[in-house]
């Protein structure tokens, strides 16, 4: 633990542009040179777009909103990428989640590029009626910026099918007289919603936790029957695994929200939970559970650790407290690069959020591609194209990390990439990544640098 508590000890950069770089450059390190020469094309974003509009409260006061919509990369197709509303939003973070973005699409092999965006606000003090008009005045701010060729939002933190049926009325009374469903994913099923959108994510990383689970690279985790899991962060995501997980045998023994985290070693009922949740706006006080601050419930042991809630959650300073043998990253970037080293080198495998959570985009395509033919598909058959692609991906991912872990990485030319051809052991997440660079390296240069 010598190491980890010198490492504990240094000052951590979690700027987000900053993280994504590191990540990116990691990956490098196990790249060709001619790959590596991409690395300042592929971590810069393409396009990225801020706004500022005013809003009339319902009170009468006018009050001005930062909005920002970023497209990472084009290559694969046009940006595809969530909305979040959320105080803290920066156009630094919407830049770090557009590539992660690019990552996923990649990763998962579908024809879309890395896109993100969001409004500065805070939903919980807002009305509907306000969040609305927030809406629709961002949308019109971004005039052609998005289009169903070119970029494609869909839902992210704090924003829902509600938001994005807004989202489609706003820019189809702009562009009347076209098939503008595709503009946007995660609608209502009335309006051209796919079945199983709003299960997706949760869902697709239920299917990717039981498929890495099934190749045994988990030696103390062979299957998910009795396993104990925490779920930091019950929302949509967090329920719909906690439910997945449940049937599967396992037993949610924690689960948190914003206001802190329960406990209760024989298991608790998702359902119940979510019920206990509506009613008081908190999973904490459920009957039957012991109560634990947010730091604590991280902390606390279990076999796995679901990760549902923000970025940077596990850190420098508390990466070498934690007590989960594997860990699901639900939510984007919850883990920062200096807390990846500790963890691997304790031993702990993380599925990445570039994995974990790509179920979402996936049924985000499959949407897209629904609304382009006019079709409209079983629950059945969205889930079994979903649980097919996650299974891929899984089984691509865990064959490049053990082909990666016997490579003996060659010096390194660009100076990002060097810095990390290291002792360190190649991870899930650098092993996901190296995928991703290669298929859109791979693509870019079939097209050629224009001109």
């Amino acid at each position: 633990m010598t190491a980890d508590n010198d490492l504990a000890r240094e000052p951590e950069d979690i700027e987000p542009t900053h993280v994504s770089r590191q990540r990116l450059a990691r990956a490098m390190a196990y790249l060709d040179e001619s790959t590596r020469n991409l690395f300042e094309f592929l971590n810069a974003p393409r396009h990225a777009v801020s706004v500022s509009f005013p809003v009339q409260m319902e009170d009468g006061s006018v009050r001005v909103f930062n909005g920002y919509r970023v497209i990472h990369n084009r290559s694969l197709g046009p940006g595809k990428g969530g909305i979040r509303y959320h105080p803290d939003v920066t156009l630094d973070e919407v830049r770090f989640l557009a590539a992660l973005m690019t990552w996923k699409c990649a990763l998962i092999d579908i024809p879309f590029g890395g896109a993100k965006g969001g409004v500065a606000c805070d939903t919980k003090q807002l009305t509907e009626n306000e969040i609305r008009h927030i809406t629709r005045r961002f949308i019109t701010e971004l005039g052609d910026a998005i289009g169903p060729y070119t970029d494609i939002p869909a839902p992210d933190l704090y924003t829902n099918a509600q938001t994005m049926a807004w989202i489609y009325d706003t820019y189809d009374t702009l562009h009347p007289g076209r098939n503008n469903l595709p503009v946007v994913t995660g609608k209502p099923l009335d309006i051209g919603g796919s079945e199983g959108r709003q299960e997706a994510t949760g869902r697709g990383l239920f299917f990717a936790a039981q498929r890495l689970i099934s190749t045994n690279l988990l030696p103390e985790l062979t299957r998910l029957e009795g396993v104990r899991i925490n779920i930091q962060g019950f929302g949509n995501v967090g329920s719909v695994a906690a439910r997945a997980f449940r049937e599967a045998g396992a037993l949610i023994t924690g689960i948190s929200d914003t206001q802190g985290g329960v406990y209760c070693s024989d298991g608790i009922d998702p359902d119940v939970a979510c019920a206990y949740k509506n009613e008081h706006g908190t999973v904490v006080g459920l009957p039957g559970t012991q109560s634990l601050t947010n730091s604590a419930f991280l902390e606390h042991a279990c076999d796995i650790l679901i990760l549902a809630a923000l970025s940077n959650e596990i850190r420098i300073d508390n990466a070498g407290r934690i007590k989960a043998r594997f860990i699901i990253e639900a939510a984007n970037g919850p883990i920062t690069p200096a807390a990846d080293r500790i963890l691997n080198g304790r031993g702990i495998r993380v599925l990445p959020d570039i994995l974990a959570n790509a179920g979402g985009v996936l049924v985000s395509y499959f949407e897209w591609v629904q609304n382009n033919e006019n079709e409209r598909w079983e629950l059945a058959q969205v889930n079994a194209k979903l649980k097919a692609k996650m299974q891929n991906a899984v089984d691509a991912v865990v064959n490049r990390w053990q082909n990666l872990s016997t490579q003996e990485l060659e010096p390194a030319s660009q100076g990002d990439a060097g810095q990390w051809a290291e002792s360190t052991p190649i991870d899930l997440r650098t092993a996901a990544l190296v995928i991703a660079i290669e298929r859109l390296a791979r693509v870019t240069m079939e097209r050629g640098v224009w001109p």
